[in-house]
């Protein structure tokens, strides 16, 4: 891979850890307040499912930034994105003055999923643990 190439994998996963991180962090901080909306859903076991969106954002996002396990992390993510999207972005089921909201919301994570899949695809790149381990 050349090093454009290698440089613009590394922005890359940057841009898609700045969307899982904070995310992840945010339910850390507001976890009470994210249960309630989880629950608001309709949710089975809300509170595991709270858990389970802090472990695949905050060790989801740490392991793409630092490239560790690159290609497995990011078709898990991937599939919690799409979990994540039908569940909380159904636009479909949405009152009509929401729907178009959360029509965006759910077509811009079908995007980042897309994003994920191209990662899965391509790896971590040289700048990465993976790219590191693979060198030696």
């Amino acid at each position: 891979m050349k090093t454009y190439q290698n440089t613009l994998n590394l922005l890359g996963r940057l841009l898609i850890v700045a969307l899982f991180l904070p995310a992840g962090l945010s339910k850390v901080t507001g976890f009470d307040g994210t249960v309630g909306y989880f629950t608001s859903l309709g949710m089975f076991l809300p509170t595991l499912a709270v858990i389970i969106a802090i472990i695949a954002e905050v060790a989801g996002g740490l392991a793409l930034l630092v490239g560790f396990k690159t290609r497995i992390v990011a078709i898990l993510l991937a599939v919690f994105t799409l979990a994540a999207t039908i569940i909380g972005h159904a636009y479909w089921a949405a009152p009509a003055d929401a729907a178009f909201i959360q029509q965006l919301l759910f077509f811009k994570n079908i995007a980042v999923i897309g994003g994920l899949m191209v990662l899965a695809s391509s790896g971590a790149g040289k700048f990465s643990i993976d790219g590191f381990k693979d060198s030696k």
